[in-house]
């Protein structure tokens, strides 16, 4: 809920973390110690440390060259890319984006991030505004936030009916095949982070000039409704992991780790000339997982 803490216009939140109740003053310029301490390490995160900076931009400049060399071999084949980035709000799903996109032809790699759906679209078939943005041959289209909104903040925040999601979960494995069957490389991403990391991120955003617009008012209401989106998070996990469009979840208290890790799985999932195996290298299994079993918090 949300409390009074005695300065006109503040922003507190009662929250129970850990078996104890905690006020969570977003206005408070001082980020608590009980988030900054364990903001890392939350939700079962395996490193005490972020990646080093220095490494993390030779490493990324590394395969942005490679994606580079992917997105030409696409575009001479025609083949295409599509990607779905979702997670709780500040999970960093658009700073990953923009380290995939950084380099890219814009002509032939696109970022789609919709607003709430018009009149009109509300009426349609619920996938029809998205289908509209799919990729024609040689393009790559990465979506910020995708039709998983009905799977998430929708049912969460009384968006849809609990019949509507039902119906959701039940046809997007069918959806999803045709997308395959099509012959489209498709990737599902799910960043996974803690909920002191995500306060952290929250805080941070509420003071920074250039980040405020990215907290929302119903950032603030859905504080107190983790719980909820876990347990839909799971469900959706359970119901739409298939063999054919797998969710690749990855673990994002620290976004160096995330970003390189979900570019060297899309990557090596491709086939494309001059690809540098040795360049792209390894997966972190701390860092990356697939489907319903991994890194639940």
């Amino acid at each position: 809920m949300t409390v009074e803490n005695g300065t006109s216009g503040s922003r507190a939140v009662e929250l129970e973390i850990g078996g104890k109740r905690r006020i969570f003053d977003i206005d408070d310029p001082k980020l608590p110690d009980w988030i900054s301490d364990k903001a890392l390490i939350s939700g079962g995160y395996p490193y005490d440390k972020k990646l080093d900076n220095s490494l993390y931009e030779s490493e990324l400049k590394t395969l942005q060259i490679e994606l580079v060399k992917a997105q030409t071999f696409l575009k001479d084949s025609g083949k295409r890319v599509m990607a779905l980035f979702e997670g709780r709000d500040a999970a960093g799903k658009g700073g990953t984006i923009f380290a995939i996109h950084a380099y890219l032809n814009p002509r032939t790699a696109r970022v789609v991030a919709l607003t709430k759906p018009t009149e009109t679209e509300a009426g349609q078939w619920y996938f029809q505004r998205y289908v509209t943005h799919f990729p024609t041959k040689g393009e790559i289209v990465l979506f910020d936030r995708s039709w998983y909104n009905r799977a998430g903040v929708e049912p969460v925040m009384g968006f849809c009916t609990p019949e509507q999601h039902k119906h959701f979960l039940k046809v997007t494995p069918t959806f999803e095949q045709l997308i395959v069957d099509d012959g489209i490389h498709f990737f599902k991403f799910w960043l996974n982070i803690g909920r002191e990391m995500q306060l952290k991120r929250f805080h941070d955003r509420a003071h920074d000039p250039l980040k405020v617009w990215k907290l929302s008012p119903m950032d603030i209401a859905a504080l107190n409704r983790w719980s909820d989106y876990s347990d839909k998070r799971d469900l959706m996990l359970d119901k739409t992991h298939t063999k054919t469009s797998p969710w690749t979840v990855v673990r994002a208290n620290d976004k160096r780790r995330a970003r390189l890790n979900i570019i060297r799985h899309i990557l090596l999932s491709l086939d494309y000339a001059g690809k540098d195996i040795k360049a792209i290298g390894t997966i972190d299994d701390k860092i990356l997982g697939f489907g319903p079993d991994a890194f639940k918090s």
